[in-house]
């Protein structure tokens, strides 16, 4: 019978042995009671269809305007990439940076390293560098800052509400999904479960 795996605890570093676990049950520390794992049924598969799910958002939240604005009779329209470069070109550029890396580029890997880890391993194969790809995304994803950046455009469309007529765009609806699929990913995702997969396919 093989011997069981160890598992330190974050809070206290107690070394313990890891044991199955029934559906929805959880471990907890045997010295300070912090949870160090729960049963994550599916946790693969749930996370992967919220990974597409992001995907197919992102890409329609940054083809299409995030809010339009009628002054005066005069319609805009502005999407995040607009924004960005009509930062850039006001000499915001500091301001630009930080937007362009929290709401494009950040989400972005994040995304593309969670396909990149999921989708292999859901058709049987082994992803290379599976260990980096997952260092990168435990890298990135505190700063991909998407509820960031929806309470950002909320406070901005009260305070325009005053002198435009305020459009949300399709892209708004697909932001507040996209923030609605990251929370699902993060809950579902366990990374103890990504890497028994990976011991399976390559034992």
């Amino acid at each position: 019978m093989p011997e069981a795996k160890l598992i330190a605890c974050h809070e206290c570093d107690l070394l313990q042995r890891e044991t199955p676990l029934p559906r929805g049950g959880v471990v907890r520390c045997a010295r300070c009671g912090a949870e160090l794992y729960r049963s994550h049924p599916q946790s693969l598969d749930r996370t992967l269809a919220c990974t597409l799910g992001a995907v197919a958002l992102f890409v329609i939240a940054n083809a299409f305007p995030i809010v339009g604005l009628n002054i005066q009779g005069q319609p805009t329209e502005a999407t995040l990439f607009g924004t960005v470069q009509a930062l850039y070109d006001t000499d915001m550029r500091l301001v630009a940076g930080l937007a362009f890396v929290t709401t494009l580029l950040m989400p972005t890997l994040e995304l593309a390293a969670m396909c990149y880890l999921l989708l292999p391993l859901k058709f049987g194969r082994v992803p290379h560098q599976l260990a980096f790809v997952f260092r990168l995304l435990q890298a990135v994803q505190p700063w991909g800052m998407v509820e960031v950046f929806m309470l950002g455009i909320i406070v901005a469309l009260v305070k325009l509400a005053h002198i435009a007529t305020v459009i949300p765009g399709i892209a708004m609806w697909s932001f507040g999904g996209l923030m609605l699929l990251f929370a699902a990913m993060a809950a579902s995702f366990d990374p103890r479960v990504l890497w028994a997969a990976h011991d399976d396919k390559i034992s």
